[in-house]
């Protein structure tokens, strides 16, 4: 069964931490209302979507890709960059641990999962202003036992990793070259954002489509020409907030229902 972990939409979601955008005023009941086409979409691509306990008092908890790295093996709770963020991780394992067995970062790591892009048995990830690498190193040691690669990428003038760079097909990315070196991934095939875009490289990939923001037509466009099906999602108001689709959501496989498992229909 394929599982997307979501929260909902926080009413002090203005309140949220800014590292490269300005302020700007952010419509929480427009966003609550792009929530739920978001999650709608990821319904119509075959996920069950199960709600972790709602953080009204945590501005950024709709961003739960932050607070968890869930692999087939193991759900590693982070420890965000943002002390304000740090928080969040506690609700969120109460639902993982009914998947996965936990780990949990220890200082002096810093990571946020926006951080980390898993291709296959690799998971690069970002040195960015909220990842360090004592993170890195204990990730590293976090899953030696399951044969993991762990490697660093540099990330300028984004908030993380994959504001940079995400995974859109078997062999193929979506990337913004300007803040993260290509190079960095090996021989995979890319599609490049367009270049009035430069903060459209954040697609969802899940059950063989993207979900992706609809206010990036251009670059959706040349996803289209290579054969990734675009599934188009309103998503202004989390933008707002430096977030992204992959941000508001923790995709992976399980065998079933969790007990006591909140479902979102």
């Amino acid at each position: 069964m394929l599982i997307a972990v979501t929260r909902a939409v926080s009413p002090t979601l203005a309140d949220c931490e800014l590292t490269h955008r300005p302020r700007d005023p952010i419509n929480v009941a427009n966003a609550v209302a792009e929530h739920a086409l978001y999650e709608q979409a990821l319904r119509s691509l075959g996920a069950t979507v199960m709600r972790a306990p709602a953080e009204p008092a945590l501005p950024d908890a709709v961003f739960v890709e932050d607070a968890a790295i869930v692999l087939d093996e193991v759900a590693v709770m982070t420890r965000p960059g943002a002390p304000s963020r740090r928080p969040e991780t506690e609700s969120l394992a109460k639902v993982l641990g009914n998947y996965r067995p936990l780990q949990q970062m220890q200082p002096p790591s810093t990571l946020d999962g926006g951080d980390v892009l898993r291709v296959g048995r690799t998971l690069y990830v970002g040195l960015s202003s909220r990842t360090n690498r004592e993170a890195i190193a204990e990730l590293e040691t976090l899953l030696s036992e399951w044969d993991y690669e762990v490697s660093p990428v540099a990330v300028n003038g984004c908030l993380h990793l994959k504001s940079a760079v995400t995974q859109v097909g078997e062999n193929l990315l979506l990337i913004n070259e300007r803040l993260v070196s290509p190079e960095s991934f090996g021989p995979m095939d890319r599609v490049t954002v367009a270049p009035e875009e430069p903060d459209g490289a954040n697609a969802l990939w899940i059950g063989g489509a993207v979900v992706y923001p609809a206010h990036y037509p251009r670059t959706a466009e040349r996803l289209a020409r290579a054969g990734v099906q675009v599934v188009a999602v309103p998503s202004t108001e989390v933008a707002k907030a430096e977030g992204g689709v992959t941000c508001c959501s923790v995709v992976f496989i399980a065998e079933g229902l969790a007990p006591h498992a909140q479902r979102s229909d």
